[in-house]
């Protein structure tokens, strides 16, 4: 199945903000053997600053509470005024005001099913014109 979606995916990269490194490492791992280039981050700090390096991010997967000073939807704001075309989807274990996900984002409640997050995310790069 992984290599069926390696050529649909090959241009995708995708940062990964999870704060528990086993659930991280999984979600990771998964779209790297999809084929997309992923890259981790255990903060949004350490995402603000990746973005600020210059890093290429077609899409932001964040968790919604993380530790640290912000949380999911603080970093999504702030990658989007930075990046505008940035996909994101969110992903939590607790109920959520959705009022608070910037707009044309995808959410998921833990647990999830990986096939759904590299879905929302190759949707989200054909949305956004990302290739």
């Amino acid at each position: 199945m992984a290599l069926a979606a390696a050529s649909d995916t090959n241009s995708l990269y995708i940062l990964v903000v999870e704060d528990e490194p086993i659930l991280r490492e999984d979600i990771a791992t998964y779209l790297r053997d999809c084929g997309c280039t992923v890259h981790e981050a255990a903060s949004a700090e350490q995402a603000l600053a990746m973005c600020r390096a210059g890093l290429r991010v077609d899409v932001l997967f964040t968790d919604i509470i993380l530790n640290g000073r912000a949380e999911g939807w603080m970093l999504a704001k702030l990658f989007r005024t930075a990046r505008p075309a940035v996909g994101v989807v969110y992903a939590s274990g607790n109920s959520i005001d959705r009022s608070e996900c910037v707009p044309g984002s995808v959410f998921f409640m833990k647990p999830y099913l990986r096939f759904n997050i590299l879905a929302a995310c190759r949707d989200l790069q054909n949305r956004s014109g990302c290739q």
